[in-house]
């Protein structure tokens, strides 16, 4: 890879000028001027790097690595390829002595870095650049950058899965190039997601407002993997949510999948493991069987089971655009009810919220609503998808925070929450979060949590335990990390309870009798 001619510093003042600006329209048009100054090769780099994430994804660097960085440098000198180089090659280390070359590559690429781009470097790495460059805004900008129409970009993004290789083929070919990119078998492609609502009633006013008597589906919510499953003959590959190939670890889907009556086929679905009830384990153990090479000799002991709910292509025929009704009624027609999602059509408020009870008191997360007539609008949460779950909540106490990067540095923003121990009087760490908090939370949070510091590293503010904050979350999965035995899942803050104090914030029975009834 060249060194290219953008500068590492352009981007990362770039940004923090996107941090700064509340206004999508804004937004757009400052990564668009990045865009615009970048060539094709450069233009993948840009895009990662201005949504929050690095072009490799992970290369194995943590906080603990970046407490002790050398001194900034004075002038800018890196390109903004030099630094991607340095980032893969830094993650390609292995074998002995890997650990002290990596470090020793780390501190190499930071004193060649000035201010700005250390403190960019540093949320890129801890996966704290949170300036809103998200895929509507980066669409926009890619729109804006090469002069095509905005519909024409998203639907590539929907083709191809990543905005990168979107913005270097319309920086390179335009609207030709971007029309050039279709559905392809074995290729994923970034799924559909559902947007909240509170309850049903909620998720039926939404899809029902221009017609309150319509007809809605309505599935069980599998707290599973997301599963993109691709056939073309007797090759079967299956992608996550996040599009990495899991097709080894999952033999069960990939047998389901090859028993069906058609040649080319892309389906949407959920592989969860469940118990011999039929309830499902919990996520972690699901998690834990996808994630693992060994699939054979766990599989045994560990069954997968998938659940499709939607099927994108069949035997040539592209189906994306197609109504949601049309989809499911050529899968139902493939695949035999066992591998069907449960699902109700119905216009009846009382049977909708019937099936959501059931589907919860099952031990599955809720329910996804869906219109009938939307098309399978990928990688964005479409108004035709509704998702309805359950809300979790516990008053808990913080006992620590870590300092943010990124937009919020200098901010206290990671915050370690605990319950009351029952036997005693100390508290139990369930997890950390940095969600769910606004700009004046943040600043508020960071003024009280001073005042009641006891102690403190480069890292992290540890606090006197009376602060006592709502924190809603998705579930609790067992775990060894913490010596509760049990953490949250998807915590994020509501709002902070200065009304209580720490003596009736939850205890861990409370914790406990949550998660026996998970």
């Amino acid at each position: 890879m060249g060194v290219g001619s953008l500068s590492f510093r352009e981007v990362a003042v770039v940004s923090g000028e996107v941090a700064e600006e509340s206004g999508r329209t804004a937004k757009a048009e400052l990564v668009a001027g990045c865009l615009r100054r970048a060539d094709p090769a450069e233009a993948t780099v840009v895009v990662a790097y201005l949504a929050g994430t690095l072009t490799q994804r992970q290369i194995g660097v943590g906080p603990a690595m970046l407490r002790a960085v050398p001194p900034p440098a004075a002038e800018p000198s890196l390109t903004l390829l030099e630094v991607d180089a340095a980032l893969a090659a830094i993650g390609a280390t292995t074998g002995t002595g890997s650990q002290a070359a990596r470090r020793a590559a780390l501190d190499a690429l930071f004193a060649r870095a000035t201010a700005v781009e250390q403190r960019f470097l540093i949320g890129l790495l801890v996966g704290e650049v949170r300036q809103g460059a998200l895929d509507g805004v980066m669409a926009d900008a890619i729109a804006r950058a090469a002069e095509v129409p905005a519909a024409a970009v998203r639907r590539a993004l929907m083709l191809r899965g990543a905005a990168g290789p979107v913005a270097a083929a319309a920086l390179r070919g335009g609207r030709a190039a971007l029309d050039a990119l279709t559905l392809d078998v074995g290729r994923p492609v970034r799924p559909m997601l559902a947007a909240a609502a509170p309850d049903v009633a909620g998720a039926l006013a939404r899809l029902r407002a221009e017609d309150p008597t319509a007809e809605v589906a309505l599935e069980w919510k599998i707290d599973g993997i997301r599963a993109q499953i691709h056939r073309d003959g007797d090759r079967v590959a299956v992608f996550t949510r996040s599009l990495d190939d899991i097709t080894p670890r999952v033999p069960e889907l990939v047998e389901a999948v090859r028993a069906l009556p058609v040649r080319t086929a892309v389906f949407d679905g959920e592989a969860i493991a469940l118990r011999p009830d039929a309830r499902p384990h919990p996520f972690q153990i699901t998690a834990s069987r996808t994630g693992t090479r060994d699939a054979g000799r766990l599989r045994a002991g560990t069954p997968l089971t998938v659940y499709l709910f939607d099927v994108l292509h069949v035997d040539g025929e592209d189906l994306i655009d197609r109504p949601g009704a049309d989809r499911w009624a050529a899968l139902a027609n493939l695949a035999p009810p066992e591998l069907l999602v449960p699902r109700l059509v119905t216009g009846d408020a009382a049977a909708a919220e019937a099936f959501f009870v059931d589907a919860v008191g099952r031990g599955h997360e809720g329910v996804v609503v869906k219109s009938l007539d939307t098309p399978y609008t990928a990688g964005r949460r479409g108004a035709g998808w509704v998702k309805v779950k359950p809300r979790h909540t516990l008053d808990l106490v913080v006992l620590a925070a870590e300092w943010g990067h990124g937009r919020r540095r200098g901010t206290l923003s990671n915050l370690h929450l605990g319950a009351r121990d029952p036997g005693g009087d100390g508290f139990v760490i369930l997890g950390k979060t940095f969600k769910g908090l606004t700009d004046e939370l943040l600043a508020w949070q960071t003024e009280r949590l001073r005042e009641l510091e006891v102690r403190r590293d480069d890292w992290t503010v540890w606090v006197r335990p009376e602060l006592v904050v709502e924190i809603a979350f998705d579930g609790l999965q067992t775990s060894t990390r913490y010596p509760g035995g049990l953490a949250l899942r998807f915590a994020r803050v509501l709002r902070y309870r200065e009304d209580k104090t720490a003596a009736e914030a939850d205890d861990m029975d409370t914790v406990r009798a949550l998660a026996a009834r998970e």
